[in-house]
């Protein structure tokens, strides 16, 4: 198992996608503007690491298990982060991104390494970032929001197209259904806590990888607005049958988030 009511700043409001015109594993090249929230969180030394979504013009959410910090990194210093909005090709350029250093992260204090329980980050951006088409937030849903099983949403990254592969060039994106969360248990022997929600397809072939880590599972609701439905968090292997990909909760976390951002989301 490895792991991988909004302030209304923009006209369009969250959870929109102005330029949309009708690899994550098993996925397509996701067109311009199609998914305006993605970020990617780069290092210095190493590029892209993980994922992210903005959330508002100053906040992103990610998953914790991005900033644990090993023996030879400290992922957990904020100065060693930038974050990369409105991107669509990865490349060493940020090819007309807006860019910003991150202020500061805050992790869940309930995380739990082992088992990956409350998977996630919220990370402070230096400076408001500007909304165009190609920068916007998503919406965070009401902790009484749910979404039901069965319901088709999109997962998106830049992480690998398949084990052990690598990164995409280009941003991809997956439609993935919700997962009962009992089924969900069957297939993990209960390593499925309420604050995780599953999505995949049981017959595998699609889902999330490494380095898409932290990034949105996003779905659309009511036609209208995409809301951020869950966190990639972990998962054994990647498109495996029958081992689907395990996201954080995000309406288990909709109060804390607010109050870390002080309403700013």
């Amino acid at each position: 198992m490895y792991e991988r009511g909004v302030l209304q700043l923009s006209l369009q409001g969250c959870g929109t996608r102005p330029k949309k015109r009708t690899k994550i594993v098993g996925g397509s090249d996701a067109g311009a503007g199609s998914w305006p929230w993605q970020v990617s969180l780069q290092m210095d030394r190493y590029g892209h690491v993980c994922g992210a979504t903005l959330v508002s013009n100053r906040w992103l959410i990610s998953a914790a298990h991005c900033f644990q910090d090993s023996d030879a990194i400290k992922y957990s210093d904020a100065r060693a982060w930038r974050a990369y909005m409105g991107m669509r090709v990865m490349t060493s350029g940020n090819n007309g991104a807006a860019t910003r250093p991150i202020r500061r992260i805050v992790l869940h204090p309930q995380y739990d390494q082992f088992t990956s329980d409350y998977d996630i980050a919220l990370l402070e951006l230096s400076a408001p970032v500007f909304f165009s088409d190609l920068v916007q937030p998503v919406c965070i849903p009401a902790p009484s929001h749910t979404f039901t099983a069965g319901t088709s949403c999109f997962v998106t990254g830049w992480g690998v197209l398949m084990e052990d592969g690598e990164l995409a060039s280009r941003l991809q994106e997956a439609s993935v259904k919700i997962i009962n969360r009992n089924t969900c248990n069957k297939l993990y022997d209960d390593a499925v806590t309420p604050r995780m929600l599953c999505a995949g397809s049981l017959l595998g072939g699609v889902d999330a990888c490494q380095g898409d880590s932290g990034g949105p599972l996003v779905c659309l609701e009511r036609g209208k607005r995409w809301f951020l439905a869950g966190i990639v968090s972990w998962g054994e292997g990647c498109a495996r049958q029958n081992r689907p990909g395990v996201y954080t909760k995000v309406v288990k976390f909709t109060d804390w988030i607010y109050q870390q951002t002080k309403g700013q989301v």
